[in-house]
């Protein structure tokens, strides 16, 4: 199964180290959604959007991305990590997904190390997340998915 995964992950690379621990268990390709590349999603078998959570909400760079070019009934998934709380999560990629006839195989979350805003001043928060425990049930979830679609 040919994946692609676009992303957006800042900061402490939180979402990326998910992503490439996920990699390792398949043909993957990770898309930055902030680089200028040439990709075709309607080449992939499935496609993952994946972002740490901002204000409450996945990043407004994969949202505008999804938007813009996830294909029409293409199988996808969600993953992001978050410091606190989950806000609403893939609520938006969600929609987009319905609106575009995309089967949504599921989504997987985890904590990742924090310092935005008043978090920086008490050194932090999740720390040492995403851990090696986060990674396996990455791997694990990626597998799942995989297995369903086969």
């Amino acid at each position: 199964m040919k994946t692609v995964i676009c992303y957006y992950s800042r900061h402490h690379g939180n979402t990326r180290k998910v992503l490439e621990a996920m990699a390792g268990e398949g043909e993957v390709d990770l898309v930055d959604v902030t680089t200028r590349q040439s990709v075709r999603l309607e080449e992939y078998d499935c496609v993952g959007l994946a972002s740490g959570i901002y204000g409450f909400e996945v990043q407004k760079a994969v949202v505008e991305f999804a938007r813009r070019y996830l294909p029409q009934g293409k199988p996808v998934f969600f993953v992001y990590t978050y410091g606190v709380a989950k806000g609403t999560g893939a609520k938006a990629l969600t929609e987009i997904a319905k609106e575009k006839g995309c089967p949504v195989l599921g989504e997987f979350s985890c904590r990742g190390y924090d310092t935005f805003g008043p978090f920086k001043l008490m050194g932090g928060i999740a720390k040492g997340h995403p851990d090696v425990q986060d990674l396996e049930n990455a791997r694990s979830f990626f597998r799942r998915m995989q297995e369903r679609l086969h």
